[in-house]
């Protein structure tokens, strides 16, 4: 359809020259959308923008991160009706309520939308609505952009849809400020007493068959199809279901057959061209000797343990879990609780990882977006990431064998995926270490940027997009855990380790925060 228009573009022009319409009274309400500032992620606010433009909608879509200033001063000089704000990392959402409240004090009175996979209905009542005064909604999907914005700026529809969007939120807010039955949380002191209690042998801990780092060039993009788990590949394109069963869905069966088969036409055609094609993939991984230090995690340059390298901070679950729980083993955990501590007198290691599918994929989708193909742009950045995450999955596989423990293992991609294996593959930003800023960390550790051409912007978001990284834990009892909510006293105790101020520990920590 977007080829289409354009073809048609300049016939519509001269038609209204001839006919004396003016350009304005044609214009059709002007929307800018932009993925925030620190922030590079944005297929889903892609996908919303070309909804949105083959719905009748002039749409400025301003890119990946995208400052305050530049997002108010593009929607001022074409006289935005509404301003489209999406993110993906959990920064990104201080960055959105920052926006909001410029919009605030700038006198803006359009109405604000917020997308992206760690925003919801919730956070945008409680965190950015509050900062600005005219409509502030959450979009929860492209498919319902179409509507919200319409509704928007309807006459007739504008009034019930806002107040019943202000009723909704106002509802979060009430429910979340009267929470009762929540599990107090304990003091970090007592937390850490509640640690998991392992006992510690040398035949437990995984000796890994090299220490240092090693580069992964240039992994074929053939091998990696293999690897692809492609039922979050659907999700992105809001089709409901799980891969293969989608395929034969009786509602959408249809669509996902043909986007698969797109999909795998993409995928061959990127395969054939090699190595030197035109979407490259090149990582980084290692292992280091290490002992953990209280709930932090000293790195070694060798197993002397003479200089430290690295330190990996981790926090702790606070929610009172109850002796009887932690008698039973469901204690307060920390990923620190998982390597050997240094007075043990036995030398563990951690392992680490960085791998990207990305390079070569925003030129690709810039040709595609040239040619008004942005169906094969946004396809071609979807296939990236599934590529990114196929290769995490075997490089872990390569690591196990590397670790040792993984070598007999009769595990293959599925099994892997499906997480049917000994040891964990935390990251941070995830649950168990929600700190995004320990990226730095691991980045400086493997040399990402000299080896694997990744990089970091200023919110820990990964460059290329298309990107994934992350620790290796060995341990046979290392387990995937949420952190949830941790105390002042946690918060303090760790903007002390990290050597930042508590501001500082408040604006990265804040989703945890009690």
């Amino acid at each position: 359809m977007k080829k289409a228009v354009a073809v048609l573009e300049p016939y519509i022009k001269a038609e209204q020259i001839a006919s004396g319409t003016s350009a304005e009274a044609q214009r059709k309400p002007r929307l800018v959308l932009a993925t925030v500032k620190g922030d590079v992620h944005d297929i889903g606010k892609n996908i919303v923008g070309v909804v949105l433009g083959c719905n009748g909608y002039d749409v400025i879509d301003l890119g990946v991160m995208v400052p305050a200033e530049k997002i108010l001063r593009t929607a001022r000089e074409v006289g935005a009706s509404v301003i489209g704000l999406s993110g993906l990392i959990t920064p990104s959402l201080d960055e959105m309520a920052h926006v909001a409240k410029e919009m605030a004090r700038e006198g803006w009175q359009i109405p604000l939308l917020i997308g992206g996979a760690t925003t919801s209905k919730a956070h945008t009542a409680l965190k950015i609505a509050p900062h600005y005064g005219p409509s502030v909604v959450h979009v929860i999907d492209a498919s319902r952009a179409v509507g919200v914005v319409g509704s928007l700026l309807s006459d007739n529809l504008r009034e019930k849809f806002d107040d019943d969007n202000r009723a909704q939120q106002a509802a979060l807010r009430t429910q979340f400020e009267g929470r009762v039955g929540r599990k107090p949380l304990l003091p970090l002191l007592e937390a850490r007493r509640r640690h998991l209690a392992i006992d510690w042998k040398a035949e437990d801990i995984a000796r890994p068959a090299f220490t240092g780092r090693r580069v992964v060039a240039d992994m074929s993009i053939r091998e990696l199809a293999g690897w692809i788990d492609w039922t979050p590949f659907f999700r992105t394109w809001e089709l409901a279901g799980h891969y293969p069963e989608i395929l034969s869905d009786p509602v959408v069966g249809e669509t996902a057959r043909k986007l698969h088969e797109e999909a795998l036409g993409l995928l061959d055609e990127l395969a054939g061209m090699g190595a030197g094609g035109p979407v490259r993939a090149r990582g980084v991984y290692g292992f280091w000797p290490a002992n953990s230090v209280g709930d932090d995690i000293e790195v070694y340059a060798d197993e002397s343990r003479g200089q430290v390298v690295a330190t990996l901070h981790t926090l702790r679950q606070q929610m009172d879990r109850g002796e009887s729980g932690a008698a039973r083993g469901a204690t307060n955990l920390a990923l620190a609780d998982f390597i050997a501590p240094k007075d043990s007198g036995l030398i563990d290691y951690v392992g680490a990882f960085a791998v990207t599918a990305g390079i070569g994929v925003k030129e690709m989708a810039d040709r595609f977006k040239a040619d008004h193909d942005d169906y094969n742009a946004i396809l071609v950045e979807a296939i990236a990431d599934r590529l990114a995450e196929a290769f995490a999955e075997r490089l872990h596989k390569q690591a196990r064998d590397d670790f040792g423990y993984g070598a007999g293992e009769a595990l293959g991609p599925a099994e892997i995926v499906a997480e049917k294996y000994r040891g964990i593959r935390p990251a941070p930003g995830y649950p168990a270490c929600p700190d995004h800023t320990e990226k730095g960390t691991l980045f400086a550790l493997l040399g990402a940027e000299e080896g694997a051409g990744m990089g970091l912007t200023e919110s820990f978001a990964m460059t290329p997009a298309s990107s994934v990284s992350g620790w290796y834990f060995a341990h046979p009892e290392a387990r995937y855990f949420g952190l949830g909510k941790i105390g002042r006293d946690q918060l303090a105790d760790y903007a002390r380790r990290k050597g930042w101020t508590l501001d500082e520990a408040e604006r990265w920590l804040s989703p945890n925060l009690e």
